[in-house]
């Protein structure tokens, strides 16, 4: 394959390119290849083109070539004209998209071109989510779509005079592929090529999605650390408030002292304050350097690639990088929809346990990112009626803007197939210290400080969680005052605009649904940046959120209206376009 992509550029396609692109439609499948009949408008149109997204490769002000793609919130696939569901089940997987009429201009045919506008849709579907691609391209063109690692279906369809063959593919296994075989040729078109996509060119490095681009706004060599007052850093869920005096106390009595001492190498103190202040067994508990540490650790233990694992969608990533993509594990997903408000049904949750035959269940509680809460009585019922066989890991990371009694932490210490996860990050202020804690049953929990190496939490953030641990009472008022904050900020929000739909949630979040017409997420979270605001696109965590809605982190009142100018002006800037 020559690639002479050189001087090219990549974007969504604009009014004017989509005139240009019915019209190449008709000299390819009309004209030229006779899929079609000819029409005096010399324009060929689809029935899907009001939920297509097309991609356009252009060589200066000229296109020359486009892909379409149909998403899943089309509620149809171009294929359902030529199977059934039972025919082709891919069709129902979740996050599917179609990959349809890749085409390119006669004079730029073999210049890799077809390749680039491939990798284009697949950067663009893994940013809404997508983790299957299914696809239709013609027969005498097939090695081509096999190069880049799609796989027959076993299914042709025949229209008009060409025949096409069905393709699909796992995102995760196009994106290796274009790492792997392609990654020479993926540099060389970088180098010299216009990315106008809303997606980065290049997928991150482990395949995880965080928040956190504000922290390289404030800069990560920590030289220019003044930033921090100009940025409002709304796309991670640090807390708005600061820790209490005593907390601060802690952390600036001999700072000397505590950065030069080996801290004690259980964490002994920290433990005993975790076990009287929430009135458990010590020996029910393992703690480490944030909740990450704990599921890195414990899954690793527990799961191998044959395990399966039931992960909510939408939910927390890390889950999704550590079971899929680091272990390797079998992972099924437990849909929660935007029109049953992303409540898990309990009822429909542990129908779907009892017949998935799992070893591991998780559930963040309340969630992140939908911000909804299971009442733990209800729960207690799923877990308790499912397969002996069946683990729960309960993250309970943000139970506190709910109530703390509604913890499962006492089922957890007494049941071999409970674990419930606390990070001390989100709720209590100490994002920086990395302190978080399990609670298991002791012989579960004594297992895993088998695997736990010494001094697991740094000295600094022992004395600060021992520390934020005697204070409930301050944090009570933080989280109430959260709730205030958090509404307020929904009510300005929604202000905004009549088709933005703000979701507020239980927790120190709120998502925006961006209207239809609207910019996508991605775009709306790079122009917010333009005016020191960082958001968090929710895109790529989930396909139901289909690339049009973001999050923002509940901050103090006057971040708050920053965050509510920024958008007004990035809103009121598209309106203009």
């Amino acid at each position: 394959m020559t690639t002479t992509t050189t001087g090219l550029e990549v974007r969504e396609a604009s009014l004017q390119d989509l005139e240009w692109i019915y019209s190449l439609r008709h000299r390819v499948y009309a004209e030229e290849l006779g899929q079609h009949a000819l029409s005096p408008t010399e324009q060929l149109r689809d029935a899907l083109d009001g939920d297509n997204v097309y991609l356009v490769a252009a060589s200066g002000p000229t296109p020359i070539g486009f892909v379409s793609v149909t998403p899943p919130w089309a509620g149809q696939f171009g294929l359902d004209k030529y199977f059934t569901r039972d025919e082709l089940p891919v069709l129902d997987s979740d996050a599917v998209f179609e990959v349809r009429i890749l085409t390119v201009d006669r004079d730029w045919r073999g210049s890799g071109v077809a390749t680039l506008l491939m990798y284009a849709a697949l950067r663009w579907i893994s940013s809404r989510g997508g983790r299957t691609i299914v696809a239709m391209g013609r027969t005498e063109v097939l090695e081509m779509y096999l190069a880049v690692g799609l796989v027959p279906a076993g299914l042709t369809v025949t229209s008009g005079a060409v025949d096409f063959e069905v393709m699909t593919a796992s995102t995760s296994a196009l994106t290796a592929m274009a790492q792997g075989p392609y990654r020479e040729v993926l540099h060389a078109w970088e180098a010299d090529l216009t990315w106008h996509l809303d997606t980065a060119f290049w997928p991150r490095a482990d395949g995880c999605e965080h928040g956190g681009a504000s922290f390289g706004a404030i800069g990560t060599g920590f030289s220019t650390l003044q930033r921090r007052d100009e940025v409002v850093a709304a796309d991670v869920l640090d807390a708005w408030f600061s820790p209490p005096p005593r907390v601060l106390a802690a952390l600036t009595d001999n700072p000397s002292w505590a950065a030069r001492t080996s801290p004690p190498t259980d964490a002994d103190g920290m433990v005993a304050a975790i076990a009287s202040g929430r009135g458990l067994p010590a020996d029910a508990l393992a703690v480490g350097a944030g909740s990450s540490d704990l599921i890195f650790r414990a899954f690793g233990q527990w799961l191998t690639a044959e395990s399966r694992v039931l992960l909510m969608d939408p939910g927390y990533g890390e889950y999704v990088h550590v079971t899929e993509r680091v272990i390797g594990c079998h992972v099924d997903r437990f849909r929660l929809r935007r029109e049953d408000d992303w409540r898990i049904d309990p009822a429909a949750l542990a129908a779907v346990v009892r017949s998935g035959d799992y070893d591991l269940v998780v559930v963040v509680n309340p969630n992140n990112p939908t911000g909804r809460h299971v009442p733990a009585a209800e729960l207690r019922v799923v877990i308790e009626g499912s397969p002996m066989r069946t683990r729960w890991w309960i993250d309970e990371a943000y139970l506190g803007y709910v109530d703390p009694e509604q913890s499962l932490a006492p089922l957890a210490a007494a049941h071999s197939r409970v674990v419930v996860c606390t990070s001390l990050s989100k709720m209590f202020g100490l994002s920086g210290m990395r302190a978080a804690f399990l609670v298991a049953e002791p012989s579960v929990a004594a297992d895993l400080r088998r695997w736990t190496p010494p001094w697991p939490v740094s000295l600094p953030a022992q004395m600060a969680a021992v520390a934020a641990l005697g204070e409930p009472d301050y944090y009570h008022d933080c989280w109430q005052r959260t709730h205030e904050l958090r509404a307020k900020l929904s009510a300005e929000l929604s202000g905004l605009d009549a088709e933005l739909d703000v979701d507020e949630g239980v927790a120190n979040f709120l998502n925006i649904v961006l209207p239809m017409r609207g910019p996508s997420a991605a775009a709306f979270v790079a122009e917010c940046r333009r005016h020191d605001v960082y958001l968090r696109d929710l895109s790529p965590l989930s396909s139901q959120y289909e690339g049009r809605t973001v999050r923002v982190a509940v901050k103090d009142a006057r971040e708050n209206s920053r965050i509510v100018n920024a958008c007004r002006a990035v809103l009121d800037a598209h309106r203009r376009t």
